[in-house]
């Protein structure tokens, strides 16, 4: 299917020199991130008929003064960007994370270039240091309001008190400037998009343009599955802990899938540490339950979504995102282990909740509906039309 943009017809899309191109920073420790916007990408091309690249920086790459020197300055060699879209022709430059590498510096020299800009907004970060909304108390945290990010100073979000106020500094300098320089902003959920502007974030109108999947069961085989599946960065925010405790009062047995830096007793639950793609898809064949035990506002929830395509029933947190997913009755309140014990227990092995699942995460995110939702979002861009 080829999604025709104003501005640019379907055979130009397909046939044409221009690019949409991306930018990335990396983060230290990978995540959903990496993959949406790799997924981002595949749609451009096989979606909607156009070339896409990407630009991309590594976290990993930059040590802490040459990281720090990126937040305060704004970014660093903006001109690598311009040369970027000259070389590629690009009409849309496609912002993922920016920080540090990138920043505000890099969208006003792909504007100069003259490419238009869509900014993509996959966490909090425009105001939260940590981009979780998460914060050092173990609490779901809204302090943090526009430019004043001084409440994640004092309470330390970033682990160091150095780190912090870099961080802090440099989300009060530059914040209206990233969106200044953005024609279009982009959000991966109406949850999202209402954050925000809670967080006051200098956002305006949005378009909400959601994760793609791209694998969906034919049937549910939820009614043949051994036990319970979190898939996730073992982080605090994950909520993992509650996972774990509500399986114990079930007596289900709990498998993790995936690595990070907050330590869980490993006799509480089967750690498998990090996957590929064919390990975790092998993992939740074998599943009769998908459960996502969030604690703070997910942008999205692909977690939630991609089991949800494989057919599992979920139980997750009513909290951020995750309601535009998952059902009513597979949501409990954040940290509570006795009711998501119950909702386990009861959507256990309920292969009739995993195929409205099946068709619940076709209807959210098949390509075929998130492409026609990032055409509109580039349409705008281009045509200066904004999308409530």
């Amino acid at each position: 299917m080829i999604v025709a943009v104003k501005g640019i017809s379907a055979a130009e899309s397909r046939f044409g020199t221009r690019v949409i191109l991306f930018l990335h920073n990396r983060y230290r420790t990978t995540g959903g991130e990496e993959r949406a916007v790799a997924e981002l990408m595949a749609l451009v091309r096989d979606e909607l008929g156009e070339e896409a690249e990407l630009l991309a920086r590594d976290s990993a790459q930059l040590g802490r003064a040459r990281a720090a020197a990126g937040l305060l300055r704004g970014g660093l060699a903006p001109d690598d960007v311009a040369a970027a879209v000259r070389r590629t022709n690009a009409r849309i430059v496609h912002a993922h994370n920016l920080n540090p590498a990138f920043g505000p510096r890099a969208l006003a020299a792909a504007k100069a270039a003259g490419a238009r800009v869509v900014l993509h907004l996959h966490n909090y970060r425009l105001v939260c240091a940590v981009g979780t909304c998460f914060n050092s108390r173990g609490e779901d945290c809204t302090r943090c309001q526009g430019a004043n990010t001084l409440p994640g100073v004092r309470l330390n979000c970033r682990g160091t008190g150095a780190e912090a106020v870099a961080y802090a500094a440099a989300l009060a300098l530059h914040q209206r400037a990233l969106t200044r320089h953005a024609d279009v902003v982009v959000v991966p959920s109406h949850s999202a998009a209402a954050r925000l502007r809670a967080l006051r974030a200098p956002v305006g109108d949005v378009h909400v343009v959601g994760h793609v999947v791209r694998d969906f069961a034919q049937r549910s085989a939820a009614g043949a599955g051994s036990y319970a599946l979190v898939a996730s960065r073992l982080a605090p925010e994950k909520g993992i802990e509650t996972a774990i405790e509500a399986c114990r009062i079930a007596g289900l047995e709990l498998v993790v899938a995936g690595d990070g830096p907050h330590e869980l007793p490993t006799d509480s639950a089967r750690f498998v540490g990090r996957v590929d793609e064919g390990q975790l898809a092998r993992l939740r064949a074998g599943a009769g339950l998908a459960i996502v035990p969030s604690r703070s506002a997910e942008t999205f929830g692909l977690a939630a979504a991609e089991a949800m395509a494989a057919g599992l029933p979920v139980v997750a947190s009513d909290i951020g995102a995750l309601p535009e997913l998952v059902e009513r009755e597979g949501l409990v309140a954040p940290g509570d282990a006795q009711a998501l014990a119950q909702a386990a227990r009861r959507r256990f092995g309920d292969q009739s909740a995993g195929e409205r699942a099946i068709a619940a995460a076709r209807a959210a995110v098949a390509p075929e509906v998130v492409a026609p939702r990032l055409a509109a979002a580039y349409e705008a861009a281009v045509s200066d039309v904004s999308l409530v």
